[in-house]
């Protein structure tokens, strides 16, 4: 029986969410299938990837044969490099202890730029909410200036307004004064 790892959809319209599966190779894409390896979220920002990695190995090592989806998600968590490794401490290349000291630093540098990727992203959403913030506030601003000049009367009305005023205030005081010089 040919045996396949594939995925398996789920979730809603738009927003897919996948098991990752063995199953016989002329079973449908949702339908029965062998064993459940794991999942995968690309919904995520990085995609979230649970697996079994022992069992995803035993069935890669038997012969399963990945999708072109589920390949990338193995040789993203390191399956199919583990797979390799096993291959030449079977040819003799080198010691199973220098293939297990090999796929340590692997997953060692391979956690660093996932959480380096993590970091970045966290940073450009934090910038992203100042950027944001700070244009929100200056078109608060120009809203502010926008009202105050609509509600101001023109320059125009501002001084005919204080002309009459002038000549009313300075009117008593010359009647004031011919009094007085009289």
């Amino acid at each position: 029986m040919a045996t396949k790892i594939r995925l398996q959809r789920h979730g809603k319209k738009g927003r897919p969410f996948y098991y990752i599966v063995v199953a016989d190779a002329r079973a449908p894409r949702d339908g029965r299938f062998i064993e459940r390896l794991g999942s995968y979220n690309p919904n995520t920002n990085p995609a979230t990837i649970d697996i079994n990695f022992d069992k995803a190995l035993d069935w890669v090592n038997s012969g399963a044969q990945p999708t072109d989806t589920c390949r990338a998600i193995l040789s993203y968590k390191g399956i199919l490099y583990k797979k390799h490794l096993e291959g030449g401490v079977k040819k003799g290349a080198f010691t199973e202890e220098q293939a297990e000291a090999k796929f340590i630093a692997w997953l060692e540098q391979k956690d660093g730029k996932i959480s380096g990727k993590k970091v970045n992203v966290g940073k450009a959403k934090e910038d992203a909410k100042k950027a944001a913030l700070v244009a929100e506030a200056k078109k608060k601003e120009e809203r502010a200036a926008a009202i105050a000049a609509k509600n101001t009367p023109p320059a125009e009305e501002v001084a005919e307004e204080e002309a009459p005023a002038e000549e009313a205030s300075e009117a008593p005081e010359a009647s004031a004064e011919e009094s007085a010089a009289e």
